[in-house]
């Protein structure tokens, strides 16, 4: 049995058009029918009245209707399993809803601030310059994967994998952690903390991203097998100014070594341990599945997975 059989009637329903599907398609990846209608150019009522007649056709309720937004039902999931790859094809195939080159709309990116300002944009310089337009939003990984499935952006750098499949990531980047400090206090701990362990570092000031500790914490786990039990003298929730607070003497704390590389390299930060199997963290980038309206969402992308070979 079809997703698109009804069980205990005397044969199959019709086979629906290809425009139920990709509105079937759209919402179900969306999680709305607004975003889906923004992603489709159709109005909300359009795609209300297309999601209808595909439930009358399949006679499957397809989504459950929710104070915000919907939920695929088990049935929507299963046809979603079977026609996604199918229209994804025939999309990149066909070229479907693509616009000419210089009618392109800005290209919305979306991603960690620190990653976007030291490697994402500069890598994008070239095709600013070539006329490709950007609009650039920072926030955490999950928000952004949300307002990605609902249509505000176009691409995502992620700092984990999402969830599910209604979202197309690959490997972008590898990030290193490491533990570092200014000289003023390496040059107190760096030796005691080989011999000792991490409890000589209580007495450090702990400068860090978040209150609860993210990185540092899985630092501590990875490399010195146990929890940390310290709190953060100041937390700031943008890395750059982290890795100034840490340079300027005020304390210790764990960056991506591709953040304070340069500082590693002229001395301004030291490295308090050099484990052998240091905490690496795997970033993707993120897209909507299927080809995008705008030609210049593939150039961003690609232009990103070239630029990340050297990261």
């Amino acid at each position: 049995m079809t997703p698109l059989d009804t069980p205990g009637s005397a044969g199959a329903p019709g086979q629906p058009d290809l425009n139920l599907l990709r509105t079937f398609l759209a919402v179900y990846r969306s999680g709305s029918f607004t975003a889906a209608g923004h992603l489709l150019g159709l109005s909300q009522p359009t795609v209300t009245t297309q999601i209808r007649s595909l439930e009358r056709q399949t006679r499957r309720e397809l989504f459950e209707r929710l104070h915000r937004g919907v939920a695929p039902t088990a049935v929507a999931h299963e046809l979603a399993a079977r026609v996604a790859a199918p229209l994804d094809a025939l999309a990149e195939a066909t070229g479907h809803g693509a616009r000419p080159a210089a009618a392109a709309e800005p290209v919305h990116l979306a991603g960690p601030a620190e990653l976007l300002a030291t490697r994402a944009l500069p890598a994008l310089a070239r095709l600013v310059a070539d006329g490709v337009r950007l609009r650039v939003t920072t926030g955490l990984t999950e928000p952004l994967l949300e307002e990605l499935r609902a249509g505000r952006h176009d691409l995502v750098v992620s700092t984990t994998r999402p969830r599910g499949r209604t979202l197309s990531a690959v490997p972008l980047t590898d990030e290193e952690f490491v533990l570092v400090a200014a000289p003023v206090w390496a040059g107190r701990v760096r030796e005691r903390l080989a011999a000792e362990g991490p409890a000589v570092l209580q007495d450090v000031p702990l400068i860090a991203y978040a209150d609860d500790l993210p990185i540092v914490r899985r630092y501590w786990r990875h490399v010195f097998g146990r929890r940390l039990n310290e709190r953060a003298a100041v937390s700031a929730p943008d890395l750059r100014a982290v890795l100034a607070l840490v340079a300027a003497g005020a304390g210790f704390s764990v960056l991506p070594r591709y953040l304070c590389a340069a500082e590693l390299d002229s001395g301004a930060l030291v490295l308090l341990d050099a484990p052998e199997d240091p905490p690496i963290n795997t970033g993707f980038l993120v897209r909507r599945p299927g080809a995008p309206g705008n030609p210049h969402v593939a150039l961003v992308r690609d232009r990103l997975l070239e630029a990340a070979r050297e990261w």
